[in-house]
């Protein structure tokens, strides 16, 4: 039985909330084993979509060469850029449903999921044709070298082809973690996983078709995990179902999606630009030079999202709270996602520093930019922890529904100084090192204003609970 049929809050809504073992209550019980079951199997997900690029990076540069991985790796921070506007519309998407679901609003949420759907398939035709146009263009304005273009250019037109499941399986998987489901995206993702190695193996190895190959490879596999989201969606006996003839877009659910995931997909592009500008910085230096901090950025993407699976569970469970009203257990969820984000980022990302030869020996034999990497991952990855709790702050204020307040902290604090000391101290001191360590100052001094910014917003809502409030 659909869950919003049930009549009334009497014995059967609660049966069939016990049903639902793939949801989770977040607005009662302990948050620490909670906020870790939660997080765990996103934690692993998300790493298993980065080995999707690891295995991308690693067979392109053992049997494609360093120009390849190069190639590969330049593309990194530009598909970010055009992607993260959506992406960001995918938090909104996320902050609301699990709004919603908390507060038993099953209108809205109903708005919500399909409107998010339909957001996501247009935004990924979008994406299409700005990859496929612009491509070309924007690795030129980024200073990518010559002998590395043309196969940077092939990777990216052949990766926005499949845009459209990318954008789904992102926006189908942020409803299904915003009522607390972590656990089947992440089998979804060893299904495509596997298959993702498989045919890396055969199109690079087997068939010679280098970076085409690889991308290819990742959009194929990315299509099977999006169809089992979209199954697991459209299969669901809860309020989380997805039906194909109440898609659309509705006015008041995607001014709502907008007015939280906007200004967050603002920040991405923004971050990315920032990014973007490091990346031409870099490219200044070489191919080789390029190729050591691809394979760095592939480690240290390892780290960052073991520690974002932290702001992903500060954001959910914030939203799960203040849609029930449970405003008690704001800053108990703040300073636990603090603590299990800070801790993972000492751990690991000093961890990838002290094992950085040989991890990086995975991706190259080339002692050159195995050289090149160290240099990155001992400013880098060793300082990672700053920048999981400035995510931790900003999830927990997206939580709360403010969404233009940390983007433009974010902008200033992180996006603004990296430009800034890119514009300025670079061009003083023209070296790696002093490139990279714009990132360690932008992640302390954003955290800190993000201190700030949640002190004073959180003397604007009650400190204890209150009675939460019941839709027919």
């Amino acid at each position: 039985m659909y869950i919003r049929d049930l009549p009334g809050k009497g014995s059967g809504f609660f049966v069939a909330m016990r049903k639902r073992n793939y949801e989770m209550d977040m607005c009662s019980g302990a948050l620490l084993p909670k906020i870790l079951l939660f997080s765990l199997p996103l934690m692993l997900s998300s790493i298993l979509q980065l080995l999707f690029n690891a295995a991308d990076v690693i067979v392109v540069g053992k049997f494609a060469g360093d120009t390849a991985l190069a190639a590969v790796g330049s593309t990194g921070s530009l598909i970010n850029l055009l992607t993260n506007l959506f992406v960001g519309l995918s938090i909104g998407a996320n902050v609301l449903v699990a709004r919603y679901y908390a507060s038993r609003d099953y209108d809205r949420l109903e708005d919500t999921i399909h409107t998010s759907v339909m957001v996501s398939l247009l935004g990924g035709v979008i994406l299409v044709i700005v990859g496929l146009c612009f491509a070309r263009p924007l690795l030129l304005l980024m200073g990518t070298p010559s002998d590395v273009i043309d196969q940077a250019v092939l990777y990216m037109m052949i990766y926005f082809l499949g845009m459209p499941v990318m954008m789904l399986y992102n926006f189908g998987s942020a409803i299904l973690r915003a009522v607390g489901d972590t656990r089947r995206p992440l089998y979804f993702l060893m299904i495509a996983g596997v298959l993702n190695v498989v045919l890396n193996l055969l199109f690079v190895i087997v068939f010679s078709w280098g970076v085409a190959g690889v991308a290819a490879a990742t959009v194929l596999s990315q299509c099977v995990s999006t169809a089992l989201i979209v199954r697991c969606l459209m299969k669901s006996d809860t309020m989380c179902r997805l039906e194909i003839k109440k898609l659309c877009v509705k006015k008041a659910a995607l001014r709502d999606i907008a007015r939280i995931g906007l200004p967050a997909g603002l920040q991405g592009c923004v971050f990315s630009l920032s990014n973007v500008l490091i990346q031409s910085s870099i490219n200044s230096f070489g191919s080789t030079a390029m190729a050591g901090s691809t394979a760095a950025a592939n480690i240290e993407g390892f780290v960052y999202v073991a520690m974002n699976s932290f702001y992903q569970a500060a954001v959910s469970f914030t939203s799960q709270n203040m849609g029930g009203r449970r405003y008690g257990r704001i800053n108990r969820i703040l300073l636990q996602c603090l603590f299990c984000a800070g801790l993972t980022g000492i751990i690991l990302g000093i961890g990838a520093y002290l094992c950085g030869n040989v991890l990086l020996g995975l991706y190259t034999s080339d002692p050159q930019v195995i050289v090149y990497g160290m240099i990155r991952l001992s400013l880098v990855s060793s300082t990672y922890a700053f920048c999981g709790l400035m995510d931790v702050f900003c999830g927990i204020l997206r939580g709360m529904g403010y969404g233009v307040m940390p983007m433009v902290v974010s902008l200033a604090g992180a996006c603004g100084l990296r430009i800034l000391w890119i514009c300025t101290v670079f061009q003083w001191s023209r070296t790696l090192e002093t490139l990279y360590l714009c990132y360690a100052i932008s992640w302390i001094v954003t955290t800190l204003a993000h201190l700030t910014c949640f002190l004073v917003v959180r003397r604007r809502w009650p400190k204890k609970d209150q009675e939460s409030p019941v839709f027919s």
